[in-house]
């Protein structure tokens, strides 16, 4: 144990799977969207595609690999499925990870990652 953190406790190997799992999910901005549109309410893979601007085919494999990963859950009602995050965790996970990103420091990040020489401007907006 380090001496200068007596309370320290590492998450065990399963929550940090888990997590990095959430994580490497919510990398893909469709991805984000569709959780976004959820949080606002069940919805259709047709109206989620609308929302996010992607094609049905691609928004239902978005929305198989969140489900998998325990971020949606789906209600039959006939021959459709709608929906809907699964619950209050993601939508803080989603709300933290959206209100961090507006709170970057643009120019910061944008010279951290430009390659040498290079000059970008950063983003006035999420989209």
């Amino acid at each position: 144990m380090h001496t200068s953190l007596p309370d320290f406790e590492m998450p065990n190997e399963e929550q940090v799977h888990l997590a990095a799992e959430s994580f490497r999910l919510l990398s893909d901005p469709t991805r984000i969207k569709i959780l976004w549109a959820l949080l606002q309410g069940e919805s259709s893979v047709a109206c989620l595609a609308e929302l996010a601007g992607a094609a049905p085919t691609a928004v239902s494999q978005h929305l198989a690999k969140l489900r998998l990963a325990g971020l949606v859950k789906g209600r039959r009602e006939g021959t459709f499925v709608y929906y809907s995050a699964a619950d209050e965790h993601v939508r803080r996970l989603l709300a933290e990870g959206l209100f961090h990103a507006d709170h970057i420091d643009r120019s910061d990040h944008a010279a951290q990652h430009s390659p040498a020489g290079a000059t970008r401007t950063a983003p006035s907006a999420l989209s």
